[in-house]
């Protein structure tokens, strides 16, 4: 459970430091500390503890494919909606979109038995 803890306080200042970044006006520093896969990062750094090289290389795959399913149609949705609806409806629209390319993505990959 002590692991689990640092997990999510890990991630969770990461996320702050972002943000107050872009608040101070920052913007270079919080775009690219918002590019770099942080959440990726710190995944993979305790899932190899826990786990292995392979377990981290599956994982990976995993989720490349992943991110060009869901992630991108989320990010063009939102980049296309936001000046039109604001940020966030856009947001919101932007995540049932992401919710039901990723539920398929998911279920096609369970079902084919993938990156196993």
């Amino acid at each position: 459970m002590k692991n689990f803890i640092i997990y999510f306080l890990t991630g969770g200042i990461v996320t702050s430091l972002i943000v107050m970044a872009e608040q101070s006006g920052y913007r270079l520093i919080s775009g690219f500390a918002a590019l770099v896969p942080v959440f990726t990062i710190v995944s993979y750094y305790f899932i190899g503890d826990a786990n292995d090289g392979l377990a981290v290389a599956q994982h990976s795959k995993f989720v490349l494919f992943g991110t060009v399913v869901s992630w991108i149609p989320y990010m063009l949705t939102v980049a296309y909606l936001s000046s039109r609806l604001g940020a966030h409806k856009a947001i919101f629209i932007g995540l049932i979109v992401f919710a039901i390319l990723c539920l398929l993505y998911l279920l096609i990959v369970y079902h084919y038995k993938l990156f196993q």
